[in-house]
């Protein structure tokens, strides 16, 4: 079982490494001082099981699980905190166990059995399950991966089984659906067609063109984007509150 190990603290990541040292049959491929260097890890080494603390500075333990879920293959996430306060959310983040600090052996070796069994019969990926919109998008490139800022993404297009993620820094594309991000950040984005969604800060006018079709003029980059009939209402009564 190829394992990461995710904690700010380096005695807690050493602790863990030497815990894991005892048990037959597991490898540390990887230690990370951060959510981002985790998703990172995970994206080039695709890791069995993901040992995240939750409180760790910028992207943190939650927000990475949200991400982790979404991973093809998708490793096994066991959270190892100091707080008992985050319990629900990190099972509603599609954790399979939930260690307490300092971590004791036989609990480590019970979530790693809990893991072998979750990798026997791997699930299929599951979102944000937490009802919090992540404030990255990740998208995978080679065995790498880009996160994309929420805050800096212009609209999102529908192109097959992908998303078009338009952005300030460029595009990139992400394997999640439209409608599952329409969900997530309904508060953020709003559709102008069945496959498009736009920050609702880009919207800057409506413009009818001389062939009667509707397009929605953004705040950056000079996009025209076609709107639907059935979304212009909605759209004007957007304006008017911006």
């Amino acid at each position: 079982m190829r394992v990461v190990i995710a904690d700010d603290e380096p005695l807690a990541r050493e602790r863990l490494q030497s815990l894991l040292a005892d048990l037959p049959g597991v490898q540390v491929v990887a230690e990370a001082a951060n959510g981002e260097q985790a998703l990172h890890a995970c994206a080039e080494l695709q890791p069995d099981l993901v040992l995240l603390d939750i409180a760790m500075p910028g992207l943190d333990g939650l927000e990475a699980a949200r991400h982790l879920a979404t991973f093809e293959p998708r490793p096994a996430v066991v959270f190892c905190t100091a707080y008992d306060a985050h319990a629900l959310s990190a099972f509603e983040a599609a954790a399979i166990d939930y260690l307490m600090k300092p971590v004791r052996p036989e609990r480590l070796h019970a979530a790693v059995e809990r893991a072998r069994v979750f990798l026997a019969g791997r699930g299929e990926p599951a979102g944000a399950a937490d009802g919090r919109a992540r404030t990255v998008l990740c998208a995978r490139l080679r065995g790498s991966l880009r996160l994309i800022a929420v805050e800096d993404i212009h609209y999102l297009q529908a192109d097959e089984k992908y998303v078009v993620v338009h952005h300030a820094r460029g595009q990139d594309l992400i394997e999640e659906s439209l409608k599952s991000l329409e969900d997530e950040f309904g508060a953020r984005f709003i559709r102008i067609h069945r496959n498009c969604l736009v920050a609702r800060h880009e919207l800057m006018e409506l413009r009818r063109h001389a062939s009667g079709q509707v397009q929605a003029v953004l705040r950056h980059g000079g996009q025209v984007l076609e709107v639907s009939r059935r979304c212009v209402a909605t759209l004007r009564q957007e304006l008017r509150h911006l």
